[in-house]
């Protein structure tokens, strides 16, 4: 749920892989359905839910336990019409959040795993940046992806044709991944130690800012079809960023887009941030992004070794 922009408490949460499908209700079951086998059970289980479940009880995902509190300084807490009962909604679904997602980053690390979370506009050009970038490294990374969308197995369907194994999540009205969705998708990948995990998030700029899955970066898509002063409309999922992938630069010749005024906004926001142009589709400034993606997991491989 987020109360910050109103989408719903998904009833149903349905995670699509190889072997099946499974739906996550909103009580806790789970309504699994095989692909190969064409059977169905339901059984209640203790997973983690970001929204009502008891925290403790999901000890089999092997996650590390955190219960240390967080703070949440990106809430807009001066927002009119913001009561103090939304605030304090808001910070304890935030909360129940965040020690799933710190279960989750303990768990990836255990296993040298660097995961990414993917966040854009819908349209900004995810899906297709994944396609190439799984293409053009399956010889030299081992590469997983967890797909978050509304509705439909599209985009997972897609990755699986590179050869990648991929989990698609499907948030119903909700809006955006959150950390008990990705912590079920995990079990469902088991992907393999050192790899690299790939979180392509619902498109929308807002609401994925603010839940933290367990990654260990974010990196924000901004494609230039967009406008230049994206950054400063939405300036959380800027500032959250670690890098800025400014993709289908090979449109710029058709455009009325200023890339350095663009790339200005975005350093406004956040000036510790790396920007790569790329194009998935001429190739342009991709070896600067796989560059980066093989040098942070093998940093990333060496402190969890």
């Amino acid at each position: 749920m987020c109360v910050t922009c109103g989408c719903g408490n998904p009833q149903t949460v349905t995670h699509e892989h190889d072997g099946g499908h499974e739906h996550v209700h909103a009580d806790g079951t789970r309504h699994s359905h095989s692909h190969e086998h064409g059977h169905s059970h339901e059984h209640d289980h203790s997973h983690d839910h970001a929204h009502d479940h008891d925290h403790d009880s999901h000890d089999d995902h092997g996650h590390g336990h955190h219960d240390h509190a967080h703070d949440h300084d990106c809430l807009p807490l001066s927002v009119p019409g913001r009561d103090a009962r939304t605030i304090q909604m808001e910070a304890q679904i935030l909360g129940k959040n965040q020690l799933i997602a710190e279960r989750n980053r303990g768990w990836l690390a255990g296993r040298g795993i660097l995961a990414l979370n993917l966040l854009s506009s819908p349209g900004a050009g995810k899906t297709t940046l994944l396609e190439r970038t799984i293409t053009d490294l399956k010889a030299e990374l081992t590469v997983g992806v967890i797909e978050g969308d509304q509705a439909t197995s599209n985009d997972a369907q897609r990755i699986r044709a590179t050869g990648a194994p991929a989990v698609q999540i499907n948030t119903g009205t909700g809006c955006h991944l959150e950390a008990d969705m990705l912590q079920r998708a995990l079990e469902l990948l088991n992907p393999p130690p050192a790899s690299l995990l790939l979180i392509e998030n619902v498109g929308n700029l807002v609401c994925p800012a603010l839940f933290d899955l367990g990654e260990q970066a974010k990196v924000v898509i901004f494609s230039v079809t967009e406008g230049e002063d994206k950054p400063l409309k939405y300036p959380h999922i800027f500032a959250a960023a670690q890098l800025l992938l400014l993709s289908k630069i090979d449109l710029l010749p058709h455009l009325r887009f200023d890339v350095e005024r663009a790339t200005a906004n975005a350093l406004r926001i956040n000036p510790q941030l790396k920007v790569i142009g790329v194009s998935a589709y001429s190739g342009e400034g991709m070896p600067r992004w796989y560059t980066w993606l093989k040098s942070e997991s093998a940093a990333h491989s060496r402190v969890t070794a």
